[in-house]
């Protein structure tokens, strides 16, 4: 059985959030790399405020995993690209909503994604 064990050394400050220093994957016999996913809906459609993509954004990463069979505590990293660091508040919040308790290695960066109009994108690593 799959166990991804969350990582806290005692010489790091605790983390904010729901994330962990790094996570420790045993006994996994199935890895799944999902690619960027940036807020494009299947029919074409891009919402136009961060909250709607950052949501499209989740739907997609969760898809990809479900169609492994997987879900939210196969996540094993989590990386985030957000355009702007104004959206860090309401990124942290979703994310919450989408992972609950579930707290995997997570690391986001401020960049200039491919295309103006995507406000983020989020690639991902889970295990089975």
């Amino acid at each position: 059985m799959v166990t991804i064990q969350p990582l806290a050394p005692a010489v790091l400050p605790a983390p904010i959030g729901n994330y962990t220093h790094g996570t420790l994957v045993t006994e996994a016999s199935r890895t799944v790399f999902v690619s960027g996913q940036v807020p494009w809906s299947r029919e074409g459609e891009l919402p136009a405020d961060f909250e709607s993509q950052c949501r499209l954004v989740w739907r997609n990463v969760l898809a990809v995993l479900d169609e492994a069979g997987m879900g939210v505590p196969n996540l094993a990293k989590v990386t985030t690209y957000l355009s702007d660091r104004r959206h860090r508040e309401a990124n942290s919040r979703i994310r919450q909503e989408v992972l609950g308790d579930h707290a995997p290695a997570l690391t986001i960066i401020i960049a200039d994604i491919y295309a103006e109009e995507w406000l983020l994108e989020i690639e991902a690593v889970a295990v089975g």
